[in-house]
């Protein structure tokens, strides 16, 4: 086995940090739903869901649980986006 050298490493990409309201936005947009819609879907005015997807309100549990149930996936893609990129991918 070679002894691997410092210069042999490359820095890992960071990964992209969205916002919750980036998540929900790119979640009802790839669904195709219009904010009318999903507020129909979830319960939640959609002025609400404007201010959500614009960052101007905190989510809160009882929201996150609203979306999580309409989008049919896990609250803490809502609660901590950052953390669930992923998922929030996968789900679209």
């Amino acid at each position: 086995m070679t002894k691997k050298k410092l210069k042999d490493f490359m820095p890992a990409k960071s990964h992209v940090v969205l916002t919750t309201g980036e998540a929900i936005r790119m979640l009802r947009e790839l669904k195709g739903w219009t904010q009318d819609q999903l507020a129909e879907k979830s319960g939640i005015h959609a002025v609400n869901i404007s201010s959500l997807e614009n960052n101007r309100i905190d989510i809160g549990k009882k929201r996150a649980e609203q979306l999580a149930s309409a989008f049919k996936v896990h609250p803490a893609i809502f609660m901590f986006p950052e953390y669930e990129s992923e998922l929030i991918r996968k789900a679209a």
